[in-house]
């Protein structure tokens, strides 16, 4: 069981799993940055101010705070502005992912267009004389 545990954890697509996942999570962290640091911050500003993390909705009446995070204090809240940044996050991350994916997809064509019009490599010289005695041999007979 050591040995096929060994075997299945060494093939190359475990190994690429593990790398993706790890990157993607690297990724991530990344684009909640940017979305958290940079994008937010310019929304704000440009839209008077407001911050979507402190959009909430108290479920109880004991919530009387003006930020999220003193409210989650006072009682039940429905921090829907929170979900709007980590929907920003995600929508974000899949365009990045797909621009990605888009480019590497266009830089594969042009590889195979590439191969495609590349003239095939005339063959060796011993292969030539061989294929010329061929053909002499075919005409006696």
């Amino acid at each position: 069981m050591i040995k096929e545990f060994q075997e299945f954890i060494s093939k190359g697509n475990v190994m690429d799993l593990a790398v993706g996942v790890i990157i993607g999570g690297a990724f991530g962290l990344i684009v909640s940055s940017l979305v958290g640091d940079i994008i937010m911050p310019v929304v704000g500003a440009i839209f008077g101010g407001f911050d979507f993390s402190n959009y909430f909705l108290p479920l109880s009446s004991n919530v009387t705070a003006a930020s999220l995070e003193e409210a989650k204090k006072q009682g039940a809240v429905f921090a829907y502005g929170n979900f709007l940044t980590v929907l920003i996050n995600f929508l974000i991350l899949a365009w990045i992912i797909f621009l990605m994916v888009k480019a590497v997809n266009t830089m594969r064509k042009r590889l195979e267009r590439q191969k495609e019009a590349a003239p095939a490599a005339p063959p060796p010289a011993d292969v030539q004389l061989l294929t010329e005695i061929r053909d002499l041999l075919a005409k006696r007979a």
